[in-house]
């Protein structure tokens, strides 16, 4: 049932999704729906946790696909490649993770839940960057935090470039790499 509400929502957006309109989308009964999901709140977290899901098997084949031992530059590439929708599944989790961005703007439950994630991957990239700092891979006059923050803000806004086909995923890997390039300086060949 999360997938269909997952669906509706990259298609349709947040404001077509209900109960009923997931029982029809995903070939159930209501009731079916209602057992799993006592209300419309825990549904939509369970989308939220299932795209955060998503993002985090992506981003683990990708490393496992990557072989071998990754620079920290390399782990940022990875990430951010990961944020940006490169096929069509992750185009329509991008559009569903934007609808539930812009329905958290004004529902302060929704957007309590919908920070976890981004701020635990801000959590976890700040500590690997420091600790690259600390290893020498950027300079010292770097602020770990800032740059990060930094790093995701470009990448989503990226998301909204390539998800309004403005340009293309190749077009945005390269200005994330010319990002890289600029904080840690260019990719090893």
């Amino acid at each position: 049932m999360t997938e269909a509400l997952l669906r509706i929502a990259g298609t349709r957006g947040l404001q077509a999704v209900s109960m009923r309109e997931i029982a029809a989308e995903a070939g159930v009964s209501l009731r079916v729906v209602q057992y799993y999901f006592t209300n419309k709140q825990a549904l939509l977290e369970s989308g939220l946790t299932e795209l955060g899901a998503r993002i985090d098997r992506r981003l683990k084949e990708r490393v496992t696909a990557a072989a071998g031992e990754l620079t920290p530059r390399d782990v940022f590439a990875a990430v951010l490649r990961t944020i940006l929708p490169f096929d069509e599944q992750s185009r329509l989790d991008s559009m569903a993770w934007t609808a539930y961005y812009t329905v958290a703007l004004t529902d302060p439950a929704l957007a309590a839940v919908g920070l976890t994630l981004p701020n635990a991957l801000e959590n976890v990239l700040t500590a690997r960057l420091t600790a690259a700092q600390q290893a020498g891979h950027i300079t010292p006059d770097r602020d770990p935090r800032t740059e990060v923050a930094g790093l995701l803000a470009l990448a989503n806004g990226l998301t909204s470039s390539v998800l309004s086909r403005q340009r293309s995923y190749e077009d945005a890997v390269k200005i994330i790499h010319y990002h890289l390039d600029r904080l840690f300086g260019p990719a090893a060949v």
